[in-house]
């Protein structure tokens, strides 16, 4: 394991648990009102250390995206420069697999497939010459 991946994972969560899990859980209009509840001295650290953790990287651009961008370079160095300058950027817009973009659509039959006769009758028809 390399050491930078060690010193990110020691490193402690700059805020209570409780608020961290409050923002993991909040939706998007509730995320922005607890990142208001963070000091500004503190959420630079924050962004930091969402954005290092995989399920937390939304939250970490969310809160990049209040602070300054010194904040952030203090913190992370280059890596706060980056997010500083991801979290400016308008989101992508979902995009349809390629071999998805140009099918047409599938429609379903309405009517009756194939009749289906009682194996008496069936057997009555077979019998006749």
């Amino acid at each position: 394991m390399l050491p930078e991946r060690r010193m990110f994972e020691d490193e402690s969560c700059p805020v209570p648990e409780k608020v961290l899990g409050d923002m993991y859980r909040a939706n998007s209009h509730g995320l922005n009102e607890l990142i208001a509840t963070v000091p500004p001295s503190v959420r630079g650290m924050l962004a930091m250390y969402c954005y290092r953790r995989a399920h937390l990287t939304s939250i970490g651009l969310a809160i990049a995206a209040t602070c300054d961008e010194g904040d952030l370079t203090l913190h992370g160095g280059n890596a706060g420069a980056v997010l500083f300058a991801k979290s400016r950027e308008a989101p992508e817009a979902p995009r349809l697999a390629p071999n998805l973009a140009g099918r047409r659509r599938i429609t379903l039959a309405s009517g009756t497939l194939r009749n289906m006769v009682p194996a008496e009758v069936e057997d009555l028809v077979e019998t006749q010459p």
